[in-house]
């Protein structure tokens, strides 16, 4: 399956993104059998893992963003959201999602799959 990242841009701490994954030629499984994970590189930093979204609209988050951004998913439209609320500076980086598969020797969940564009998120002060 390819995904595709956008709904990036330039918004002033406070604001609001919502940013869209979608998936298409996909080949096998269905999409709604995917787990979907968003991750995020700011300048100078290694990628990290912001949150990510199981079978059962199932949903786990990085403590940076808990209680401002929310993973969702609609896989008619093949496609997983991330809504992010009261934007700070720090959330600035490059964001990309990602196929997850399990690595059942450690129980953890890592991305399968070439890293695409990523779409931008810039937050000014």
């Amino acid at each position: 399956v390819q995904l595709e990242e956008s709904g990036g841009g330039l918004v002033t701490a406070g604001e609001s993104l919502r940013l869209s994954c979608v998936a298409s030629s996909s080949i096998g499984r269905p999409f709604s059998e995917y787990v979907i994970g968003w991750f995020r590189q700011a300048p100078g930093l290694e990628r990290e893992w912001v949150a990510n979204i199981g079978l059962s609209d199932d949903s786990s988050y990085a403590d940076s963003v808990k209680g401002r951004f929310t993973i969702s998913r609609d896989n008619v439209k093949k496609t997983v959201y991330l809504q992010m609320d009261d934007l700070k500076p720090g959330d600035t980086a490059i964001y990309y999602c990602n196929r997850l598969e399990l690595y059942a020797q450690t129980n953890t969940w890592f991305p399968v799959q070439n890293w695409g564009q990523g779409t931008q998120v810039t937050v000014s002060s």
